[in-house]
C-alpha cells in the first residue's frame, strides 16, 4: 500500500490525527516536566571574591569551602584589627551577620572588649598566616600573629587562631559560631591527639 493513497482515505486521516494527538500530548507532558525541573533547580552563583584566585560557588543555602574560607579571613581581619576608634564600626558590621543563637553572647563579649580597649587605649593588629577549612565540622580556622600595643608600651606578639562556622541564608553569610584563642587551630584531629597524649 502506498502512503500517499493511504493518507488520502478517511481511515488514513483519522489514524494520522490520532498519532498527532499522542505526539502533542507527549510534548505537553515533557514541557510540564521540564518546567517543574527548572523551578526546582536551585540556582548557583559563581563569584570570584577579592583575595581568591579561583571561583567559589554559592547557592541559596550552601557555599563552597573557598567561600567560607574567604569569609573567615575577612572576619578574622575585622576582629583582629581593633583600635579604640574602630570598635563601634566593627560591632555594626558584625551584628547583621550573626545567627540569633549567638547574637546576644557575641554582642556582650564585644561590649566587654570594647570597654577594655577604650579604657586601656589598646590597639590590636592581626596578620593572618594560614586559613584552614575542616569539612567534618564545617569550621574555618584562621591563624596568624596578633600584636597588642598600648600607648607608650612595647608591642606584645602572640599566635592567635580565630574559629568560625559560616552558613549561608538566602545567599548571605550567617555566622553560627565564633571563637578566638591563643595558639594553633583546635581541629578535630588536634583535639583527638591532645586527648590521646594526656
Amino acid at each position: 500500500m502506498k502512503f500517499r493513497e493511504f493518507f488520502s482515505t478517511w481511515d488514513g486521516i483519522v489514524r494520522e490525527n490520532r498519532f498527532h494527538r499522542l505526539v502533542i500530548g507527549g510534548l505537553i507532558i515533557s514541557n510540564v516536566l521540564a518546567a517543574l525541573a527548572a523551578f526546582r533547580t536551585e540556582r548557583s552563583v559563581i563569584l570570584v571574591p577579592p583575595g581568591l584566585n579561583k571561583e567559589v560557588e554559592v547557592t541559596r543555602n550552601r557555599a563552597s569551602a573557598e567561600f567560607k574560607q574567604a569569609w573567615g579571613l575577612f572576619l578574622s581581619e575585622l576582629l583582629g584589627n581593633i583600635t579604640p576608634g574602630t570598635v563601634d564600626f566593627i560591632r555594626q558590621t558584625l551584628a547583621p551577620m550573626l545567627a540569633s543563637s549567638i547574637y546576644q553572647e557575641v554582642m556582650e563579649d564585644l561590649t566587654r572588649q570594647v570597654e577594655e580597649i577604650k579604657r586601656n587605649q589598646v590597639s590590636l593588629s592581626f596578620q593572618p598566616a594560614e586559613v584552614l577549612y575542616e569539612e567534618e565540622t564545617d569550621k574555618v580556622f584562621v591563624t596568624g600573629r596578633l600584636r597588642a600595643q598600648g600607648p607608650g608600651s612595647r608591642p606584645v606578639d602572640t599566635i592567635r587562631t580565630y574559629e568560625f562556622i559560616v552558613d549561608i541564608n538566602d545567599y548571605r553569610p550567617l555566622i553560627r559560631h565564633i571563637d578566638g584563642y591563643p595558639g594553633r587551630p583546635r581541629t578535630k584531629e588536634q583535639l583527638k591527639n591532645a586527648e590521646q597524649n594526656s
